[in-house]
C-alpha cells in the first residue's frame, strides 16, 4: 500500500525533458535558448507546496471531471512529479548534448544525413551517458518528494487498481504518521526511511558511475 509515483512520472517527464533539451541545443536560435533555459531552470526554485497547490486547484478537478475517479490519484501525482523533474532532466541533458563535439555533427551532415538523423543516430548516442545521469537524478528527486504528492495523491492505504485511484507514497506515509507513531509502528516508519535512503543511494551511485564512464 506504500507506492511511489517515481516510475510513472519518469515515463512522463523524461520524454518531455529530453525533447526540450534537444530542441534547445539542436534546433532553437541562440536568442531563444538564452531566454528559455534560465526560465526552465527557474522551475527548480519553486517550492514543492506550490506545485501541490496548483495540482489541487487545476489538475485534480480536470482529472475528476474528464477522466473520472476522485481526482486525487496516482495520475495526478505522476503528472506533478513529471513537471517537477523537468529542470533537472533538461539542464543535465543540455550539458550532455552540448558536450558532443561539433565534428560529430559536421561529419554526419557531410555524409548526407539530415539534421534529424544526425540528432537521432549520432548526437543522442554520443550523449547517452549524460542523458542517463539526468534521468537517474530526476528519478531521485521524484522519489524523495513529499509535500506535493501528499496534496494530490489522496493518501489511501490501498493498492491502486488504476491510475485514477488514490495512493500513498513512502515519503507521504512517513510524514503523515510519524507524529503519532510509537513502538513497532515507529520502527516500521523508520524501516520505510531506510528503504528510501537505500533507493536514493543506489540511484546516486548509478549516476556517479555513469558520469565517470562518460568522463573516460
Amino acid at each position: 500500500s506504500f507506492l511511489s509515483a517515481a516510475a510513472p512520472d519518469a515515463d512522463l517527464g523524461v520524454p518531455l525533458g529530453l525533447s526540450c533539451a534537444i530542441f534547445l541545443v539542436e534546433f532553437s536560435k541562440p536568442r531563444v535558448r538564452r531566454v528559455l533555459k534560465p526560465a526552465i531552470e527557474l522551475l527548480a526554485g519553486i517550492p514543492s507546496v506550490v506545485y501541490g497547490f496548483l495540482g489541487v486547484v487545476f489538475l485534480v478537478p480536470l482529472i475528476r471531471n474528464y477522466l473520472g475517479g476522485p481526482g486525487l490519484s496516482l495520475l495526478a501525482g505522476a503528472l506533478i512529479l513529471g513537471v517537477m523533474i523537468l529542470p533537472t532532466v533538461i539542464s543535465i541533458s543540455i550539458d550532455a548534448l552540448e558536450a558532443v563535439p561539433r565534428s560529430y555533427r559536421e561529419g554526419s551532415l557531410a555524409l548526407g544525413a539530415t539534421t534529424a538523423q544526425t540528432v537521432t543516430h549520432v548526437v543522442i548516442p554520443a550523449a547517452r551517458s549524460g542523458i542517463v545521469t539526468a534521468v537517474i537524478l530526476g528519478m531521485g528527486r521524484a522519489i524523495g518528494e513529499t509535500m506535493a504528492v501528499i496534496m494530490v495523491t489522496g493518501n489511501a492505504l490501498d493498492l491502486p487498481g488504476s491510475p485514477l485511484a488514490p495512493i500513498r507514497t513512502l515519503t507521504s506515509n512517513i510524514a503523515l504518521e510519524l507524529g503519532y507513531a510509537s513502538g513497532k509502528h515507529q520502527k516500521a516508519l523508520f524501516a520505510t526511511g531506510v528503504i528510501l535512503f537505500v533507493m536514493i543511494m543506489i540511484l546516486n551511485l548509478a549516476a556517479t558511475a555513469t558520469s565517470r564512464r562518460r568522463a573516460r
